[in-house]
């Protein structure tokens, strides 16, 4: 998913993580406006004519498959952030902390103010419509946003006997279509999630090791 910042001075806080991690400071632009119909909208096209309109700042992130600057084998693990909350959220849920770690990475890279073109939300990139499903308040408190989407990440896993590859494809691209296709979908930005996640899962797993 892709990600925006309220100040400058956040982004220049990522900046300097960026170079303190590795993480490439390589940046897009997104616009949100909500037309005469009352429809929010998201574009990477700068619109014409329209007032009130949003400009968030997102780096390149793991779940984009353009997104090729970075080794996922080798980029640096984030094992400290939410730690207390990523425990208790797996112990609840009986999910293993390290495929939440994973999703959280791939997801937001632990940036709790995420927000994507398509409107997912904060560490764990929730739709609206989960929200609403899942009755989060606030989904861009971490506890929340944690609670909530290892909530639905468990469901997932329920629905498709466990199986990592199968939630995590279901979790990028939803459940109806990894049923539709009887596996993962043959979504080149699916496919390269479910790849990343699942390197980032076998990493995080070994750290806890």
């Amino acid at each position: 998913m892709k990600y925006w910042w309220h100040s400058a001075g956040r982004k220049l806080v990522l900046l300097i993580l960026a170079c303190l991690f590795g993480m490439p400071p390589l940046y897009a632009q997104t616009y949100k406006f909500t037309d005469e119909d009352g429809i929010v909208n998201y574009t990477n096209i700068k619109p014409a004519g329209q007032n009130n309109v949003k400009v968030f700042f997102f780096p390149c992130y793991a779940s984009d498959p353009k997104c090729n600057q970075l080794d996922w084998e080798s980029v640096p693990l984030n094992r400290q952030a939410y730690d207390d909350e990523i425990m208790a959220a797996a112990k609840v849920f009986t999910v293993d902390d390290s495929l939440i770690r994973a999703i959280i990475h791939a997801e937001s890279a632990y940036q709790p103010e995420a927000l994507s073109p398509r409107g997912a939300q904060g560490l764990m990139q929730i739709m609206p419509e989960t929200q609403t499903e899942l009755r989060i308040d606030d989904v861009f408190d971490p506890i929340s946003n944690i609670e909530g989407g290892t909530l639905y990440l468990s469901r997932l896993l329920d629905q498709f006997g466990q199986n990592v590859e199968l939630a995590a494809a279901a979790y990028n691209a939803g459940p109806g279509a990894v049923q539709q296709y009887g596996g993962i979908p043959p979504y080149k930005e699916t496919r390269e999630y479910v790849r990343r996640v699942k390197i980032l899962y076998r990493r995080y797993r070994s750290a806890d090791s």
